[in-house]
């Protein structure tokens, strides 16, 4: 009885509420729930941005939420950013290749910044033509995953997600669900596939962020135990 009492004021000892979580599963559920509403709250964030510059056009009947935004799009964005958030962690795990590059909240406060720069800056910039802008873009994106992930997986990744998600668009812009001011490629902008993969690129980093506390849980029990 002595060491057991011994033990349990131990136990009590945690940090942040999710480092608290024992068990993986329900550790899996909060950090799937926390990407969830991060990505639907960029979703509502950057969609606004998009229909104020009439990038994107919705028919009149299904705009029907006070960010002005389809009711379906942030649930979908929320839904994806929870899939790829836990994705990187996992893929990195199954490749034995951690990652390590500056594994703090304040760089991954500043990729969410750029990331949002960046679809600001497409429906915000004016450039002679569109294919101007999707290499700005391009280069843009391309220095966000160099300066805030640099792995090769994360890279992967990101192309994997680009490629799927403009398919997925060209799909339901094809199909009339909402259309894009002056396409470029095929039914949408040239510049997506670069949205789509920053966008990949952040979530990964988030979900690396809030896949860390699982770790520490797992190395405290070790060292209890």
């Amino acid at each position: 009885m002595a060491e057991g009492e011994t033990q349990s004021p131990g136990r009590k000892k945690c940090g942040p509420y999710i480092s608290s979580v024992t068990s993986q599963t329900v550790n899996l559920m909060i950090r799937g729930i926390v990407l969830f509403f991060i990505g639907v709250f960029l979703a509502l964030v950057l969609n606004l941005l998009q229909i104020q510059r009439n990038v994107t056009l919705f028919p009149p009947d299904v705009i029907a939420s006070i960010f002005s935004s389809a009711w379906w799009v942030p649930p979908c964005c929320g839904t994806a950013s929870a899939v790829i958030g836990l994705l990187y962690p996992c893929i990195d795990r199954h490749l034995g290749e951690p990652h390590k590059f500056k594994r703090e909240w304040s760089s991954v406060m500043r990729c969410v910044a750029v990331f949002v720069g960046i679809n600001h800056a497409s429906a915000k910039v004016d450039f002679d033509n569109n294919i101007q802008l999707s290499l700005t873009l391009a280069a843009l994106s391309i220095g966000l995953w160099w300066t805030f992930d640099r792995s090769r997986s994360g890279f992967g990744l990101g192309i994997g997600i680009a490629f799927l998600a403009t398919l997925v668009t060209q799909l339901l812009v094809y199909n009339g669900v909402y259309q894009y001011t002056s396409p470029d490629f095929l039914y949408v902008r040239s510049w997506l596939p670069c949205i789509f993969f920053a966008g990949g690129i952040t979530m990964g980093n988030i979900g690396r962020q809030l896949a860390m506390y699982e770790c520490k849980v797992i190395a405290e029990k070790s060292h209890q135990e």
